[in-house]
């Protein structure tokens, strides 16, 4: 039996309970906290009201890539890096921050989130093995694209839509980055 700080456990319990109001999968929780699996269980349904959805997590980069999802993805992570950046945050405590200054973001401009924590978690863990950003040549934004391709003179979506873009009935996309 190890001895253990009952302040740095009260820690791991509150970025817990922070995840899972976040919508974080279990997996995504015994990753980032020390809790065990069963305390784990037990705090998921002691604040959701229910246990955790099962199955395993996203794991294609590809899904980072496609119109909507790389708009999102892209303004995460550049909130991401930002905060990592200009602030003390590092970890799980910038992931929080970023996701819920996503969030806000998107709902100012009254429109629906895309990506979820448990997606964006597994963003932060590709950028740089799978996952990189490069700067658009016509907006000068950073986009998430894949590590290996050549991306030289790259033109972003919200540049060069597909011509599916303009079937949403949401606000334009252009309306997320002009805000940001």
């Amino acid at each position: 039996m190890r001895n253990k700080s009952v302040v740095s456990e009260g820690n791991e319990i509150q970025i817990a309970i922070e995840l899972i109001n976040l919508g974080a999968r279990l997996q995504v929780l015994e990753s980032e906290t020390s809790l065990s699996r069963e305390r784990l269980l037990k705090l998921y349904k002691e604040v959701r009201g229910k246990s955790p959805s099962k199955g395993m997590l996203p794991f294609s980069a590809d899904w980072f890539l496609s119109w909507q999802p790389n708009v999102h993805s892209s303004l995460f992570v550049d909130i991401y890096h930002y905060l990592t950046a200009h602030t003390d945050l590092r970890g799980v405590h910038a992931l929080i921050k970023a996701y819920r200054l996503y969030l806000e973001h998107v709902q100012v401009n009254n429109l629906e989130p895309i990506l979820t924590l448990t997606r964006a978690w597994t963003l932060v863990r590709f950028l740089g093995s799978l996952l990189q950003t490069v700067p658009c040549t016509r907006c000068g934004g950073n986009f998430v694209t894949h590590k290996l391709e050549l991306n030289q003179n790259y033109v972003c979506g919200l540049c060069r839509p597909p011509s599916r873009a303009g079937k949403l009935k949401k606000p334009s996309f252009a309306a997320l980055v002009a805000s940001a």
